[in-house]
C-alpha cells in the first residue's frame, strides 16, 4: 500500500527512508517506522490528538485486557463479514492495541495487510515501534492520505470521520465496522458528575455510501481494585477533566465498578 501526497494528492514513492511525490513534496519515515503525513499548515494545534499522558494511560489500561471482550467480538465479526479481505485500515488506531489484535486474527485465515492512521504522533511512535508488521501514518481521518478505492475492510473505534472520506477510500462492497458508546456506557462515571445523568442516545447509525448489515451491543461490568488501573481508566475517558485531583484520589481508595456498553455496527459500501 502506497500513500498519496497530503499536499497535492500525487502518489508517494519510498526511497530509502523518504516518501516523495513528483512535485518533490517529501516526508521522512521516523526511526520507529511510521510516516508523518500531516502537514504543518493543516494542523490545528502544535501537537494534535492524544498527548503522551493520555496515550500512556490508554496503553497500560488496554494491555491489561479490560476491553478485550469488545476487541474479540469485533475481530469475529470482521472474519464473518469480510472473510476475503486483503487490505485493511484502522481509523483512529491510537497506540495500536486493536490494530494488532485485528491483524493477528485476520491473518489466521489468509493474507491480510493493515494500515493504521491517527492524528496523534505520540500514539503512533509507540504503535510503530511495537507493531512493525503494520504500516502507520500520522494524518487526519477527515483527509486521509490514501488513494480512492484502497481498502476492502475498515475499522473505526470511537474515531471521528467524514462519511464521504470513508466512502472514497473504500472499495465497492468493502466492510466497515464501527464501535461507539451504547446507552449505558460509563454510566457510573456520569452519576458522579451530573445531577441527572442521561444514557447515550440509542439510535441506529447512518453512514452515507454504506448500508447497515448488522448491529449488536457488548455489555459487561468493569471491576477495578488496583489504584493505578483506576487512574489509567479515568485518564483515558472523556470525563477525566470533570474530576479534580481530590476526587480522583478518592476514587482510587476503593473498588470501582462501571458499566461498559459498546455498540458495534457492521456496514457495507454501496
Amino acid at each position: 500500500m502506497n500513500y498519496r501526497c497530503p499536499i497535492c494528492s500525487q502518489p508517494l514513492c519510498l526511497n530509502q527512508t523518504t516518501w516523495s511525490c513528483s512535485k518533490n513534496h517529501r516526508f521522512d519515515r521516523a526511526k520507529e517506522g511510521y510516516v508523518n503525513l500531516l502537514p504543518v499548515q493543516k494542523k490545528r494545534s502544535k501537537d494534535p490528538g492524544d498527548n503522551k499522558e493520555m496515550m500512556f494511560a490508554r496503553r497500560e489500561f488496554l494491555n491489561k485486557g479490560y476491553y478485550q471482550a469488545m476487541s474479540d467480538r469485533v475481530n469475529l465479526l470482521a472474519i464473518e463479514f469480510a472473510p476475503n479481505a486483503k487490505q485493511g485500515l484502522d481509523i483512529g488506531c491510537g497506540e495500536g492495541y486493536y490494530s494488532h489484535r485485528l491483524q493477528q486474527d485476520m491473518m489466521s485465515r489468509g493474507d491480510f495487510a493493515l494500515n493504521g492512521v491517527d492524528i496523534s504522533k505520540s500514539a503512533l511512535k509507540y504503535a510503530a515501534k511495537r507493531y512493525r508488521e503494520i504500516d502507520f501514518c500520522v494524518a487526519s481521518s477527515f483527509e486521509m492520505p490514501f488513494d480512492d478505492n484502497s481498502f476492502d475492510f475498515m475499522l473505526r473505534i470511537y474515531a471521528p470521520s467524514l462519511d464521504c472520506e470513508l466512502r472514497r477510500v473504500a472499495k465497492d462492497d468493502a466492510i466497515l465496522i464501527t464501535v461507539s458508546a451504547g446507552p449505558q456506557h460509563h454510566f457510573a462515571l456520569k452519576e458522579l458528575i451530573y445531577e441527572h445523568p442521561r444514557p447515550h442516545p440509542d439510535i441506529v447509525s447512518e453512514i452515507e455510501g454504506f448500508k447497515l448489515l448488522h448491529t449488536e451491543r457488548v455489555q459487561q461490568v468493569l471491576q477495578l481494585s488496583d489504584a493505578v488501573d483506576i487512574q489509567h481508566f479515568l485518564a483515558m475517558t472523556p470525563y477525566n477533566w470533570k474530576f479534580n485531583a481530590e476526587q480522583k484520589q478518592a476514587l482510587t481508595m476503593k473498588d470501582f465498578r462501571c458499566e461498559l456498553d459498546f455498540k458495534i455496527e457492521v456496514f457495507q459500501a454501496c
